[in-house]
């Protein structure tokens, strides 16, 4: 049975130094912990969307080809979104999974999504060699999320896709802030980062 690990971090509190005039402190550490792929779960079902709730999504083709001529993997299932490195592919929900919102279209929200897992996949040795951990350490995590993000808003702007905000952002905003307010130049980063990350891409369309 194949797994794959993961690595989430978890906020603890500590005593602080006796030179620290504050009696605690927290600190982030990390831990790896294997998963699986739903398939290989005895007994579980993947959830089935119902055919008459579906949303219906009409591909925006200047994205569906941009998308195709970086010869990117893209497969579709599960309810998650994500760069898989050991395969080398995007994991995206069914298109259909994909809902609206006020400022934009399912069709949207599905395509700056795919949009923000294809900026991950730059950062791939053999395209952008995007190395983040030497700088920013345990926070080069929420940096790579800060670049996908980055990465998608400028896409989508040149793919003319609104790039609405995500109930996902949330679980981020904490994070990207602790890495902001440790390197006030972080965003500068983020966004050199993504930027040769959206020029990578644009070398992969052709004539």
């Amino acid at each position: 049975m194949i797994t794959s690990y993961i690595v989430f971090y978890k906020e603890i509190t500590v005593a602080s130094e006796p030179t620290d005039s504050d009696e605690s402190s927290t600190r982030l550490f990390a831990r790896a912990t294997p998963v699986f792929a739903a398939e290989q779960v005895d007994g579980y079902q993947l959830p089935v969307i119902d055919p008459l709730s579906a949303t219906v999504i009409s591909p925006i083709e200047q994205a569906e080809s941009f998308v195709a001529r970086t010869g990117a993997i893209v497969h579709h299932g599960g309810s998650r979104a994500f760069y898989r490195p050991s395969t080398d592919s995007i994991q995206l929900p069914p298109r259909e999974a994909f809902i609206g919102s006020p400022t934009s279209t399912a069709a949207e929200s599905y395509y700056s999504t795919l949009l923000h897992e294809l900026t991950h996949w730059t950062s791939a040795e053999s395209r952008c060699n995007r190395q983040l951990g030497k700088r920013f350490g345990d926070e080069a995590y929420a940096m790579e999320e800060l670049v996908a993000e980055f990465g998608a808003a400028f896409l989508c702007a040149d793919l003319r896709i609104t790039d609405a905000p995500r109930a996902d952002h949330a679980q981020y905003l904490d994070t990207w802030l602790r890495v902001l307010k440790a390197d006030k130049k972080a965003i500068f980063s983020a966004a050199s980062k993504a930027s040769e990350a959206a020029a990578f891409l644009a070398t992969l369309q052709g004539a």
